[in-house]
C-alpha cells in the first residue's frame, strides 16, 4: 500500500505542475496577443458602393474608352459587360464566337480602339469603342495565350501571354515582334509600370522576374523570405511592392528590387490572405484580399485603416483592384462581385 500512495502523491505533483505550467503559458500568450494581433481602426465612411452585375461569371479586367463613362469588362465563360455610365450599370453583350467557351482575362483601350484577349488564345479588335468587334489571327505556335493587354493607339499594342512571352505590334496585329528571347514560364501574376517595365511572379511564388524596354530577357530574383510570393507591382515612384502569402506586404526603398524593407502584416490575426494592391494618389494605397477584405493606408504603408463593412456585406474574395485616376476606382471579385470607388476616403 506504501508505493501505491507514493505513486498517487508524484502523480498529483506532476498534475499541479502541469495546471501552473499551464496556467503561465495562457498568461504568456494573452499578454502577447494585443501587440500581435491587435485590430486596426475602422474606416468612418464607406467610400466603396457595391453594384450588381447581371452575371455571377467572375469578371478580370476593365477598361474605358475615350469617352470616361463609357467602359468593358471581361470575364470567364465568355463574359462581356458595357457600360455608360461609368460603372453604376451593366449590361451584358453577345459576340458570335461559336460554340467555344472563353476565359477573357484582359481588356484595354487607347481612345476608341480596343483589344480584348483571354484562353483559349483568342484576341479580339475594336476600331469603334466596341460597335463593332473583329477576331483577329494568332498564330499556332504562340508561346501560351495572351494574359495582359497594354493598348497603345493607332494598332499598336503589347501583348503577354500565361508563360510571359512579349509581343508588340504597331500595324494592328498583322505582324508581331517577339520582346524576349525565351519565355517567363507559368505566371502567377503580372503588373506593368508607367515607363513599361514589366513584374511577373512564379506560379508557385518562388520568384519573381522583372523585364525592362529593350532587353532581351527577363532577369530573375529570389524571394526574400520563406514566404511565397502572391502579387507583386510597382509603387507611383517606381519602387516595388509586394504581397506574399499570409497577409505579409513588404515595400523596396527604392526602385532596386534587392533594397526590400521588413515585411508587415497589417492584420495578423486573420486567416486570410491579401491578393492585389493598387495606389489611388502618391500616398493613398489600397489593398483587396480574401472573404471581403479591403484595407487602405494614407501614408504609403505605414498605417493601415480596415473598411469593416466589407466583410459583412460581400462575403467573396476580392482579386483585383485597380484606380484609372484619384476618381475612378474598381474592385473585381469572385461570382460577378463588382464594387465602385465613389469619394474620398481622408
Amino acid at each position: 500500500m506504501h508505493w501505491i500512495l507514493n505513486g498517487w502523491k508524484r502523480l498529483l505533483g506532476w498534475k499541479r505542475l502541469f495546471v501552473v505550467g499551464a496556467i503561465v503559458l495562457l498568461s504568456t500568450v494573452s499578454l502577447m496577443a494585443p501587440a500581435n494581433a491587435a485590430r486596426l481602426q475602422d474606416l468612418p465612411n464607406e467610400p466603396w458602393e457595391v453594384v450588381a452585375l447581371p452575371t455571377q461569371e467572375s469578371m478580370l479586367d476593365l477598361a474605358f474608352t475615350s469617352n470616361p463613362n463609357h467602359g468593358w469588362m471581361v470575364g470567364t465563360n465568355s463574359t462581356l459587360l458595357e457600360t455608360f455610365d461609368g460603372g453604376q450599370t451593366w449590361k451584358e453583350r453577345q459576340l458570335d464566337l461559336g460554340t467555344q467557351k472563353y476565359r477573357f482575362s484582359a481588356v484595354s483601350f487607347a481612345g476608341d480602339e480596343g483589344w480584348v484577349a483571354g484562353q483559349p488564345a483568342i484576341l479580339l479588335h475594336t476600331p469603334d469603342g466596341g460597335q463593332s468587334w473583329e477576331r483577329m489571327p494568332l498564330s499556332e505556335k504562340l508561346p501560351g495565350s495572351p494574359e495582359f493587354l497594354e493598348a497603345l493607339g493607332q494598332g499598336d499594342l503589347e501583348m503577354v501571354t500565361d508563360v510571359g512571352a512579349i509581343y508588340h505590334t504597331t500595324d494592328g496585329a498583322l505582324n508581331w515582334k517577339a520582346m524576349v528571347d525565351d519565355a517567363f514560364g507559368v505566371v502567377r501574376s503580372l503588373h506593368r509600370s508607367a515607363d513599361g517595365q514589366y513584374i511577373a511572379v512564379s506560379s508557385r511564388g518562388n520568384f519573381f522576374s522583372i523585364w525592362k524596354p529593350g532587353s532581351r530577357q527577363w532577369e530573375p530574383f529570389n524571394r526574400n523570405s520563406s514566404r511565397r510570393l502572391q502579387n507583386m507591382g510597382f509603387t507611383p515612384d517606381d519602387r516595388l511592392w509586394i504581397i506574399a502569402r499570409g497577409g505579409s506586404i513588404q515595400f523596396t526603398n527604392s526602385p532596386d528590387p534587392e533594397d526590400w524593407q521588413k515585411a508587415q502584416a497589417p492584420e495578423s490575426f486573420n486567416s486570410w490572405g491579401f491578393l492585389d494592391m493598387a495606389y489611388r494618389t502618391n500616398d493613398e494605397v489600397w489593398i483587396v484580399g480574401g472573404s471581403g477584405s479591403l484595407l487602405v493606408s494614407f501614408d504609403n504603408g505605414q498605417t493601415w485603416y480596415h473598411d469593416a463593412k466589407m466583410d459583412q456585406d460581400v462575403p467573396a474574395n476580392l482579386y483585383k483592384i485597380e484606380f484609372l485616376n484619384e476618381n475612378d476606382g474598381y474592385i473585381l471579385g469572385q461570382r460577378g462581385t463588382f464594387l465602385r470607388y465613389r469619394g474620398a476616403t481622408a
